[in-house]
């Protein structure tokens, strides 16, 4: 059972990569979970499984970000099991990469929705659920500094995500609720190693001064610092996790 004092976190699509390492991380810090997917329930299942049986609470909860009529319903099912809403990590997202010219108005448009779209609805549900000393973490991206090429569109969605973050954050002001991004560097996820050959990754860590790529526990742990008790008074922010690749 929750206890009335015991805060919730929504993460978004947490059925795997660095999602699913952040809902895990989060249950280990102490909150209850929502464990957020858009298909595969088999995988989300699998990670409430394993926050459980490591001691935590989780559930699992469908929803497709892009879809306003979901998120509300992610919201006030949330509010049913948990009682309440204290952080929303926006984390869900799709990646199609290819030369801007080359790029399919089915591959722009998906991302925008998911993405861009995806991570407005989520923003705008929390703006009525968050209490006092809330908080939002949206994921972006490091490619926004890097401009590799291949990834116009996919930064594109990013970009707005960024500039979403500050000015929701002033927007809030006066309720005490931080609203932040994360942007990882290239991370071992499932989403980043699909189509790439051993080379070209080898390449990419070549770029990371810490010489490797980044792992989806290396995001999750910024989360949990970012949401922690101790980093009250930042807000409003974009932080690079990527090994100073950026």
């Amino acid at each position: 059972m929750k206890s009335a004092t015991q805060k919730t976190a929504i993460v978004t699509g947490a059925s795997r990569g660095i999602g699913a390492a952040i809902a895990k991380q989060l249950a280990h810090d102490g909150f209850a979970v929502i464990v957020n997917f858009a298909r595969d329930v088999a995988a989300a299942d699998a990670v409430v499984a394993q926050i459980k049986q490591a001691g935590g609470q989780a559930w699992a909860i469908q929803a497709d970000m892009s879809d306003p009529e979901q998120v509300k319903s992610l919201f006030s099912e949330t509010v049913a099991e948990c009682g309440n809403v204290d952080v929303v990590v926006n984390n869900a997202g799709i990646m199609h990469l290819s030369p801007l010219q080359d790029t399919t108005d089915a591959a722009f448009d998906a991302m925008i929705a998911i993405n861009l779209k995806g991570v407005f609805n989520m923003m705008r549900e929390a703006g009525h659920h968050l209490g006092e000393g809330g908080q939002i973490v949206n994921l972006s991206t490091t490619a926004l500094a890097v401009n590799f090429p291949g990834y116009a569109a996919y930064c594109a969605s990013k970009a707005g995500v960024e500039a979403m973050t500050p000015i929701f954050a002033k927007e809030l002001a006066g309720r005490k609720i931080r609203v932040n991004a994360i942007a990882p560097g290239p991370v071992a996820t499932e989403l980043y190693l699909n189509g790439k050959t051993q080379e070209q990754l080898d390449r990419v860590a070549a770029m990371v001064p810490m010489g490797r790529i980044g792992e989806p526990e290396d995001i999750a742990l910024a989360v949990s610092t970012l949401v922690g008790g101790q980093m009250g008074w930042i807000n409003g922010q974009v932080i690079r996790v990527n090994g100073g690749m950026a």
